[in-house]
């Protein structure tokens, strides 16, 4: 949307200088990536997340190094793209890992893109979630919870 309007308008604004005949295709192009770089500069948000609670598993390697060698409690989420209650429950785990402060952090793992690590913790049913302390699996929780279930399930362990 952004980029749209921003177009739009240095089309309107500069079209007397984009339309003169004494310019070639090569200046014109040239003219419009410089009032298009100067615009993003100043428009876009480019500052990273710091102490975020929660990151995607990449691979079974990243699971081992951020979920099983995590110095504080880790909830894994393992659920997939087309699960409904999937969908419901992801952000309100989220929300009640971000209350915490770091004190435990949330690990998402997608089944359809990591089928051997769902096999390994037994993962029959989406959404599961596990809690991992320690480098092993200390509860677990299968379907959509109440928000008191969750609550609870994560203030528990940590």
């Amino acid at each position: 949307m952004f980029l749209s309007r921003s177009c739009s308008r240095l089309i309107r604004s500069s079209a007397t200088k984009w339309t003169n005949p004494q310019k070639s295709p090569q200046q014109m192009t040239t003219k419009l990536s410089e009032v298009f770089a100067a615009g993003q500069r100043s428009s876009f948000h480019t500052s990273q997340v710091v102490n975020s609670t929660s990151f995607n598993v990449q691979d079974e390697e990243d699971f081992s190094e951020r979920v099983l060698q995590s110095t504080v409690p880790v909830v894994a989420d393992f659920h997939a793209e087309w699960c409904g209650p999937c969908k419901l429950l992801g952000p309100r785990i989220e929300s009640e890992v971000g209350k915490h402060d770091g004190k435990v952090l949330l690990a998402k793992v997608d089944i359809d893109d990591m089928p051997e690590l769902a096999m390994k913790y037994k993962i029959n049913v989406v959404p599961s979630v596990l809690l991992f302390k320690g480098g092993a699996e200390v509860d677990r929780f299968q379907g959509n919870v109440d928000d008191d279930m969750l609550e609870h399930f994560v203030a528990d362990k940590i």
